[in-house]
């Protein structure tokens, strides 16, 4: 029996559920980003926000064009690829506490950002770069200390937290040598897309068009992984070269993520683990829609952070961290079933 059809078989029940979840999701991609416009403390009509946008000298169009309308799309894309990262961790080790920012990929991104902002403030363009080559290297060592004739997912996860915690004693240290310098990494450590601009936009959005493209190319091979890695290989699949594959392309979409908008967590375990229950395991499907689940789950929660809380903005890290944090605990509290994912 071919893998996809082993894959279909288990799958079946699912089946009649997907187009509805499919419609609702994309409804709610066009309703987050519209809602983004309106969302904040200055209010808007629809009409004032056309006018406004066609008038380059009025406040509207400073407000509406300058800040929202890239902060929502930022917010979509770095939704987007922290959900599509977390998928793909999820797939790969079989687990559902699999995320970036559990396993220490993210914070390996943030520590290499916090260098730059700290000790190389005039190098930000490099900052994309800089991000993804820390979650990148910090990926590799943890792929390296799991290798024991192979890299057992169970292994990669219990390795990864540690890293975690070396990496955050790392990240509190640097913050202490330069204590006249942490104000302005405040924000950026509590998560958020508050000072998006264009500029942002333009830094991440071909590095993230890139990242997707060859997270898809991946589904044929997650599709095999997921069944488990001796079934894999009596089909004669390359299960260690799939699994680093997957991993960096996942690295690489959590570096994207984090360089803009800081470490928020949550994002990447919550999505994709919610979508496989209403759509199971097949990441024919599972992908796309964890893309579109993340971004409108960012979107949404960045508008409440913004507009529900006047007169403060609300970071949404930290917005997201209070809805995460009682989820993680429960998936805790099932014990992380992996025959969920067989």
């Amino acid at each position: 029996m071919e893998s996809s059809e082993i894959v279909r078989e288990k799958e079946h029940p699912f089946a009649r559920k997907r187009w509805i979840i499919t419609v609702t999701l994309v409804v709610l991609t066009f309703l987050s980003l519209f809602y983004g416009l309106f969302a904040g403390s200055l209010s808007f009509s629809l009409r004032d926000i056309i006018e406004g946008i066609q008038d380059e000298g009025s406040t509207v169009h400073r407000i509406v064009w300058d800040l929202r309308i890239p902060r929502v799309l930022v917010g979509f894309i770095v939704g987007t690829c922290l959900a599509t990262s977390g998928a793909l961790l999820q797939g790969v080790m079989r687990n559902p506490l699999a995320d970036p920012g559990i396993i220490g990929v993210s914070s390996g991104a943030g520590l290499v950002a916090i260098v730059i902002m700290i000790l190389f403030p005039q190098h930000m363009a490099f900052l994309p770069l800089g991000a993804f080559l820390g979650a990148f290297i910090t990926a590799m060592v943890i792929y390296a200390l799991s290798w024991q004739k192979g890299a057992p997912p169970s292994r990669i996860v219990l390795v990864g937290v540690s890293i975690n915690a070396l990496i955050g004693a790392a990240t509190s240290a640097l913050m202490l040598l330069h204590s006249d310098k942490v104000q302005s990494v405040l924000p950026w450590l509590a998560g958020g897309i508050g000072g998006v601009s264009w500029a942002h936009l333009n830094m991440i959005i071909y590095y993230a068009i890139f990242a997707i493209i060859l997270a898809f190319f991946g589904i044929k091979h997650i599709r095999v992984l997921m069944l488990g890695d001796e079934m894999a290989k009596l089909l004669g699949h390359n299960v260690e070269r799939s699994r680093f594959y997957l991993i960096v392309v996942s690295t690489m979409l959590a570096g994207i993520a984090v360089s803009v908008s800081g470490l928020i967590g949550f994002v990447g375990l919550v999505v994709p683990h919610m979508l496989r229950l209403l759509v199971g395991n097949d990441y024919k499907y599972l992908l796309p829609l964890s893309c579109l689940g993340g971004g409108i789950l960012l979107v949404f929660a960045d508008a409440i952070a913004r507009s529900w809380f006047d007169p403060i903005e609300l970071p949404v890290g930290i917005l997201l961290s209070f809805l995460g944090g009682p989820f993680f605990l429960y998936l805790i509290h099932r014990g992380g079933k992996q025959r969920d994912f067989r």
